[in-house]
């Protein structure tokens, strides 16, 4: 599995959003994104992230950043997920993996003590000129942003 690193170019990517409307990651060129990928939309750690994303908006906003998460998740399951905890940026379904594949975030991990398959939650920040500028595998759903912020010299 590769994995990308600040410098490389940014995979584009087409993606439906909760609403099934394509998002494609070429279309933002000009803006900084922060892409991050997800397990599974509704369970407690993603939760817990995208709401940490969604209570940070604002302030990664107005500093000049576009936020989309993505998961495996069906547009539908993706809905309801934003509709029942007020998710306020677009949510994206790569039902078939090939953007997590080609992003790095997909593939064996360690759960529970046991190897398994799966999406390795992951963020990355693509600089204006659709290059990667921060690449973060396995990162932790609790006080990512946090982190995240300071990371790219955000704190207040």
């Amino acid at each position: 599995m590769a994995r990308l690193a600040p410098g490389d170019q940014a995979p584009d990517f087409t993606l439906p959003d909760a609403d099934g409307k394509d998002v494609t990651l070429a279309d933002l060129r000009g803006r900084r994104v922060i892409v991050y990928f997800y397990p599974a939309a509704m369970t407690p750690g993603c939760t817990t992230q995208a709401c940490d994303f969604r209570d940070n908006l604002e302030s990664l906003a107005s500093s000049g950043y576009t936020v989309l998460g993505v998961s495996p998740d069906k547009p539908a399951k993706l809905a309801t997920f934003r509709e029942r905890d007020g998710v306020t940026f677009p949510l994206l379904s790569d039902e078939s993996k090939t953007t997590l594949d080609a992003y790095g975030a997909y593939g064996q991990k360690t759960m529970y003590g046991k190897t398994v398959t799966g999406v390795i939650r992951s963020t990355f920040v693509v600089d204006a000129d659709g290059r990667i500028e921060l690449a973060q595998y396995n990162v932790k759903a609790t006080g990512h942003v946090a982190k995240l912020r300071r990371d790219l010299g955000l704190d207040d």
